[in-house]
């Protein structure tokens, strides 16, 4: 029996350590994933800071409206805008005709699409 109560108290005390690992690297993994938010978070609010310098009020609504159709559209604008106001490329404030001409000029030329029926 004391045998058997051996073995079964080594085996407890090795979940327990495995228990205290894994508890261990969810805690690593946890501060690393707070760590990355405050890092998104942190450059998301200097980007609108930025845009806030870059865009009149006019263009920063046309901006907001424009993400909720087309939010993949609005980030290349966003880092297109910084970096053209960075490289002193574009007058600052941007305003909303501007705006709309940058857009234009990144939707470029649409593709039509016929069909024929046979």
């Amino acid at each position: 029996m004391s045998e058997l109560d051996d073995i079964r108290r080594r085996r407890m005390e090795q979940l327990r350590q495995q228990q205290m690992q894994m508890q261990q690297q969810q805690g690593m993994d946890y501060q690393q994933m707070q760590q990355e938010e405050q890092m998104r978070q942190q450059y998301e609010e200097q980007k609108k800071q930025a845009l806030r310098q870059i865009l009149t009020p006019e263009a920063r609504q046309r901006l907001a409206n424009l993400r909720l159709t087309k939010p993949e559209h609005v980030n290349a604008l966003e880092m297109q805008l910084i970096q053209l106001a960075e490289a002193r490329q574009i007058q600052i404030p941007v305003s909303d005709a501007t705006l709309k001409q940058i857009l234009r000029q990144m939707t470029g030329q649409k593709r039509e699409i016929h069909i024929t029926r046979k």
